[in-house]
């Protein structure tokens, strides 16, 4: 038997609640219900509960480097413009754009806590 992916998990030194909300409203995925502001964790849940939940702990140490995993989202419904200028909104911040004459290639973002996540092409692009 092997074993599943039941979390990925991130470290934030400020309110996990926040950081998870900031998630939330990007994958469009419900915070659990346990979860308050100021606590020391926050879950985003799978709705289908077929994949792993994204688990934001408090820990006291900042992130030192570039992430060594990170999300690429793929817009369903906009365009990569239109969603990195909603990630923006929400709270992000832009590292780097990689998009090319063609269209083909990437967004590089940061998220408050600065964990780095691409916005490839969308289904409009």
């Amino acid at each position: 038997m092997n074993p599943t992916i039941r979390h990925i998990t991130f470290d934030c030194t400020g309110d996990p609640y926040e950081l998870a909300t900031f998630w939330s409203e990007v994958l469009g995925r419900p915070l659990s219900d346990d979860d308050k502001p100021g606590d020391p964790e926050a879950l985003i849940e799978d709705p289908a509960g077929t994949g792993p939940g994204l688990l934001f702990v408090r820990v006291p140490e900042a992130k030192a480097t570039k992430n060594r995993l990170h999300f690429d989202l793929k817009p369903t419904g906009r365009t990569r413009a239109e969603e990195v200028a909603r990630a923006l909104s929400l709270g992000a911040r832009q590292l780097a754009d990689h998009t090319r004459p063609d269209g083909k290639g990437w967004v590089t973002l940061a998220d408050p806590e600065g964990n780095e996540f691409c916005i490839e092409r969308g289904d409009l692009d």
